[in-house]
């Protein structure tokens, strides 16, 4: 039987106008510290974005969820987020802000395969 790891994970969202919490679900953060997992997958769709009215830059959205990639990854690509411990560079991928790109609360979960896991609510919660 194979053995059943702790993971926790959060929703990466768009929130054009913060005032309005409005948002469009993107990706997601998924954290397995036994597994020493931290991945991110996103998806940008520019139309669904188009949808919110706003004229946000498509291209600059994509590079800063591209940063986040680069956190996940670690090392000095990450700048000096990327350094830190894996489990340090979750938290702050996480922490709570009120910019246009945020993350929803963290939610726990046990899993056999972290990078399923992750395809699998990705699927669920972007796509």
């Amino acid at each position: 039987m194979q053995e059943n790891h702790l993971y926790e994970y959060a929703v990466v969202r768009i929130v054009p106008r913060v005032e309005r919490e409005e948002f469009l679900n993107v990706g997601v953060i998924l954290y397995c510290p036994k597994k020493g997992f931290l991945k991110v997958r996103y998806q940008l769709d520019a139309a669904r974005l188009k949808a919110f009215s706003c004229k946000l830059e498509v291209a600059e959205l994509e590079e800063y969820l591209h940063t986040l990639e680069r956190i996940c990854i670690g090392g000095k690509n990450g700048g000096p987020i990327g350094v830190l411990p894996i489990a340090s560079r979750f938290r702050w991928l996480t922490a709570t802000r009120s910019t246009i790109i945020q993350t929803s609360k963290i939610h726990p979960g046990f899993c056999i395969d972290p990078e399923e896991t992750l395809g699998r609510l990705f699927e669920q919660l972007v796509l």
